[in-house]
């Protein structure tokens, strides 16, 4: 079964919020990006929700020559969207019921799957226990404001085990945790 992993900008204060405003210097440096592609090369496939959607694909990310944005470009994306309608993207759309949808997309053959921010669609996602591992690319600022990391989802019910990190140097670094279900049985 294909690994469904979410990865997230998240400032010193915990924003992830307008993440493109304060964490796309960090990212744009080489070694940060490299390791970015290193991760995206094992994966096939994007879910995204509307708005992380709209905010990846609002340049018009084409082939020119970054290796990054090439693959970024190549990469089929599913878009989570109770407002968007098939056939009006460059993605497919999903949104009937996301939660089986994308456990049959994590069904289908193939590399792992990437989701990009951490929003209402996480919510579902955590819910339902698709989330197989989590990246935190940790930026070093204090936004001050904005919607938090696991802002209004419950998370009570799963642990987290840091499994890698990554310093870069920058001053960012990477977090990866996988769930450890501790639900307790009725």
């Amino acid at each position: 079964m294909r690994k469904l992993i979410e990865s997230s900008f998240v400032s010193l204060d915990g924003v992830v919020g307008d993440a493109e405003t304060w964490a796309m210097s960090y990212f744009a440096e080489a070694e940060n990006k490299q390791h970015g592609l290193a991760r995206l090369l094992g994966c096939d496939a994007f879910l995204l929700g509307r708005q992380t959607f709209a905010l990846l694909t609002a340049n018009g990310r084409r082939s020119d020559g970054d290796p990054y944005d090439d693959h970024v470009s190549s990469l089929p994306k599913y878009v989570a969207s109770t407002t968007l309608r098939p056939g009006t993207i460059e993605g497919t759309v999903i949104g009937a019921d996301v939660v089986a949808e994308v456990t049959a997309l994590k069904q289908q053959p193939g590399k792992d799957i990437m989701k990009y921010g951490n929003g209402a669609l996480t919510r579902a996602l955590v819910e339902h226990d698709l989330i197989d591992e989590f990246v935190f690319w940790i930026i070093p600022v204090v936004v001050g404001s904005g919607r938090r990391l696991f802002e209004g989802i419950d998370m009570r019910h799963l642990q987290l085990e840091l499994t890698g990190t990554t310093r870069f140097g920058n001053g960012a670094v990477t977090l990866s945790y996988v769930p450890i279900d501790v639900r307790v049985p009725v």
